[in-house]
């Protein structure tokens, strides 16, 4: 089996997170981007959660080696529409909160028309709306500005029932669909480090497993397509 060097662009809470506990059996080395003085032109996958001031040299290398690109970059990172290698958009690498995006994104459009409401919360230190909320409303119909965010961790504690110790490392997402009379509530929480590395390893062995061609992809809509394969 082939193993594969994996190489972490960032230098945030999730970028370290990542290089510290990211393995699996089909990684050989997980390496700090920054750290490289100079990097092998062999195929690996390039893992981006950085704010894209490296990205102009991420694309180069992977478009030399034919490296795969996971995109986790939620601020907006310019990707040129045509590239020889293969991204994939990552709104979120963890697995169940991935599933749970699937779920939503197929039964969407049964929802149109109703009230949608949208909030999350995160560490106080995050001052972006994070992708998994902003990929939820707009598979929705929901616009990106009525989006409620949450960082006062007094409410998170009190209202939403953050953990104390988990305050400085979170992410929850609730969904309220309505009518008149009707209310469904949709919510998830996620909380400490190692849950997106375990699941960013699992999301790897997958996308491999694929054999993908040059081209952009929607990290839900592949698990969708190999769930509906799978029938």
């Amino acid at each position: 089996m082939y193993k594969y060097q994996v190489f972490i662009v960032g230098n945030g809470k999730l970028a370290r997170e990542l290089f510290e506990n990211l393995s699996g059996e089909n990684i050989s080395r997980v390496v700090q981007w920054n750290n490289c003085n100079s990097l092998s032109l062999e195929r690996g996958v390039v893992v981006h959660a950085g704010s894209g001031r490296e990205l102009t040299d991420v694309i180069d290398y992977c478009t030399k080696t034919r490296s795969i690109l996971f995109e986790l970059s939620t601020t907006g990172s310019p990707i040129p529409g045509s590239v020889d290698f293969p991204v994939i958009i990552c709104p979120n690498v963890n697995i169940l909160m991935l599933q749970f995006m699937a779920m939503i994104k197929q039964a969407a459009p049964l929802f149109y028309g109703y009230k949608i409401e949208i909030a999350e919360s995160h560490q106080s230190s995050k001052k972006s709306k994070p992708g998994t909320a902003i990929y939820l409303a707009k598979i929705l119909g929901i616009s990106e500005n009525d989006i409620h965010s949450e960082r006062d961790p007094n409410i998170q504690k009190v209202d939403i029932g953050i953990p104390q110790q988990h305050l400085d490392r979170h992410a929850y997402h609730k969904i309220v669909i309505s009518n008149q009379d009707t209310e469904l509530k949709f919510e998830t929480k996620v909380f400490g480090k190692t849950a997106y590395a375990i699941s960013l390893s699992f999301i790897i062995d997958k996308v491999l497993r694929m054999k993908l061609l040059a081209g952009h992809y929607d990290i839900v809509e592949l698990l969708l397509a190999e769930h509906n394969g799978n029938k």
